[in-house]
């Protein structure tokens, strides 16, 4: 496995609050407005850090959140 693998994981899996939170609280770089919403997360692991990677729900351009210990 190389450095810059991703390692697939199961956004579904994270209770219901959580995926809530993950879902509504984002920043769009594109719209450069915040808490607009994403759609399609995927989750995954790459270089030990865990990111959700979605869609805008206002645009449709890619949105990423880097989860960090502060919000297990």
């Amino acid at each position: 496995m190389t450095e810059s693998e991703r390692i697939a994981r199961d956004f579904n899996l994270r209770d219901e609050e959580e995926k809530k939170a993950f879902l509504e609280e984002t920043w769009c770089d594109h719209c450069q407005e915040v808490n607009l919403g994403m759609v399609e997360p995927v989750e995954y692991e790459q270089n030990d850090i865990i990111f959700i990677e979605g869609k805008c729900a206002k645009c449709g351009n890619v949105i990423l959140t880097e989860i960090t210990e502060d919000e297990f």
